[in-house]
């Protein structure tokens, strides 16, 4: 067996290479903001009012050309394990909460349509963010401050 660099080999045979696999919400989100950056003043339609669908059947809400269902078509989301353009399938493989998931993809705050490079900007705050980091500075707060409040309440 002869062995050749990739490169030669791409000139005699159908190569692809597989996308490396994007492990934790950071680099999910990363990934996302990424790929809309390429086109930032694409519109993209937004998911109709979120909050008045019935909590059931919100993981199922889509659109057609939304910001999910662009995100769906790249193949390195797809292949570490982004199963779909719905609501529920973003929530969960972007590891976002509700009201993170709501803030970004629904018209009640972006209107019927929004740009790729804002999108963008809101995905990589939320990539940068550290909810841990916000419950230990609560938890601090609240030491510090429990000692003067037992001291004018108690």
């Amino acid at each position: 067996m002869e062995h050749q660099p990739l490169r030669h080999i791409r000139d005699i045979a159908d190569v692809e290479t597989v996308p490396a696999l994007l492990e934790g919400r950071r680099a999910r989100l990363e990934r996302f903001a990424e790929i809309l950056e390429r086109d930032p003043g694409r519109s993209f339609t937004t998911l109709e009012e979120i909050e008045f669908v019935p909590r059931r059947m919100r993981a199922a809400i889509r659109a057609d050309n939304s910001p999910l269902a662009f995100a769906f078509a790249d193949p390195v989301l797809r292949a570490s394990g982004l199963a779909g353009d719905t609501f529920g399938d973003a929530r969960s493989f972007f590891e976002l909460s509700t009201g993170e998931a709501h803030h970004l993809l629904c018209s009640c705050v972006n209107g019927r349509s929004v740009k790729a490079g804002p999108t963008a900007k809101r995905l990589r705050r939320l990539a940068a963010r550290r909810p841990g980091l916000w419950l230990a500075y609560g938890c601090a707060a609240g030491l510090v401050t429990l000692p003067g409040a037992m001291y004018l309440f108690g």
